[in-house]
């Protein structure tokens, strides 16, 4: 087959244009929305950590420092709830995977243009026709807000002179250059991705398990770390919400389905002998290809469709909100666990002491008990029931002998009437047969 020199096309110009405009602006709003997700998402992880701060080191404390930390604590949750905010005005309707899908639709068509339709004469109306009504889709598809953003580098994009394999795009290709300029670089880059999406998913599930290892030891309470386990279960979202937002997994199958077709399609062309290689053979290979690798495109974007249809800005925004409101909560719970504990150990230590008097008082009763019983106490309080006895009698004798006394005198001075006209002489007489007593005087 005969190769015509290669000329830069006013269309294949555009057409390079067109298509280095949607692939330039489909990685910067890629990268653009997974850096706000990435922000979102450790904003999380960093105010589950400044709650732990604050609680343990400034819950009471008015130093600098501390101010410093609790101003950032407030303005955490204020800064995701903003970047949600933007990415939801901005992102939510997915405009990289639109400008991707058109970038890949126009760079099949440049290479239908270059191939297939090599000796088609109204190939250039073609291309033109294909480009005008890709715009107008990506036009209905932006919601009427497409434009093209400013782009700088070369045309065609990624064109290395230097490498042999790098197509220079305007020439059109026979079957051998097709098959090195195409297939053999998409071959390629699949496999290369495949096996860096790999690396990454174990990477992710050695991380995953070594932030819930984690977890699960500070839970344990040891050193009294426990409240540690909120950044370490914090991370773990964190690890799982990032992997399931990349959508590794499905990457992996959706790239590895294109390796496996490009590797047949690979194969049978090897196979092939240089007299076999026919235009027909040729054109299968070409539509084989740009089958599998816009198969591959529709796939990739209906997955992130997918996975921007399950993920919600607002609700990892607001989880960082929950986050402050939880730990604020835990604070009060702390605080009013520590009042309990106070009264607590109080009531322990008044039930304790209260115990231990009851007991020292009974052991008080038993041993005044136990020596009352004794010998020596009772011979003590035996000879002291006898002296009370003795004075008992004595008293009574001495008080029988005195009413003897006084009942012998009332009789004996019968006749006397004691007053004011008695004489001194019968007084004395009368107080002189008072009885005498042992009494001290004074």
């Amino acid at each position: 087959m005969e190769t015509e020199a290669p000329k830069a096309t006013p269309i294949l110009n555009i057409a390079w244009t067109r298509y280095a405009h949607l692939d330039s602006a489909a990685k910067r709003r890629t990268g653009a929305y997974f850096q706000i997700r990435r922000w979102i998402i450790w904003l999380g992880v960093l105010a589950t950590l400044l709650a732990i701060v604050t609680q343990i080191f400034f819950s009471d404390s008015e130093s600098l420092l501390g101010v410093i930390v609790k101003g950032f604590f407030i303005a955490t949750p204020v800064v995701a709830s903003i970047l949600a905010a933007f990415a939801t005005k901005f992102y939510s309707n997915g405009s990289w995977l639109i400008y991707r899908s058109g970038a890949e639709e126009v760079l099949k068509e440049i290479y239908i243009y270059r191939t297939i339709l090599h000796k088609n004469k109204t190939r250039r109306a073609h291309l033109e026709k294909r480009l005008a009504e890709i715009q107008r889709q990506l036009y209905r598809n932006l919601s009427g807000e497409f434009a093209f953003e400013p782009y700088n580098g070369p045309i065609p994009p990624n064109y290395n002179s230097q490498d042999e394999g790098s197509d220079p795009g305007f020439n059109d290709l026979t079957g051998e250059e097709y098959f090195r300029y195409r297939l053999e670089n998409q071959l390629s880059w699949h496999n290369r991705k495949v096996n860096q999406y790999k690396a990454e998913r174990r990477r992710m599930t050695i991380f995953i398990l070594t932030a819930g290892g984690l977890g699960a030891v500070l839970a344990t309470g040891v050193g009294g770390l426990s409240i540690w386990v909120a950044l370490t279960a914090s991370i773990t979202a964190a690890l799982i919400g990032w992997q399931e937002l990349r959508d590794i997994d499905s990457r992996i199958r959706n790239y590895s389905k294109v390796v496996m077709e490009l590797t047949i399609l690979y194969d049978h062309w090897h196979n092939l002998e240089p007299e076999e290689r026919s235009i027909t053979e040729y054109y299968k290979l070409v539509r084989g290809c740009e089958n599998v690798l816009w198969a591959q495109n529709v796939d990739y974007i209906k997955s992130m469709q997918e996975a921007l249809e399950e993920s919600d800005l607002e609700q990892e925004a607001s989880l960082i909100n929950r986050v402050v409101k939880e730990s604020v909560e835990s604070a009060q719970r702390t605080q009013q666990t520590m009042r309990d504990a106070v009264v607590d150990i109080t009531r322990d230590a008044l039930v304790s002491a209260e115990e231990k008097v009851i007991e020292e008082f009974k052991e008080t009763l038993g041993s005044l008990a136990e020596e009352a019983s004794s010998d020596l106490v009772q011979q003590e309080l035996e000879a002291m029931g006898k002296a009370v006895t003795q004075t008992a009698e004595a008293v009574m004798a001495r008080v029988s002998s005195l009413t003897s006394s006084l009942s012998q005198i009332a009789e004996d001075f019968a006749h006397v009437d004691v007053g004011r006209d008695t004489t001194k002489e019968e007084l004395n007489a009368i107080l002189a047969r008072f009885p005498k007593t042992n009494d001290m005087k004074g």
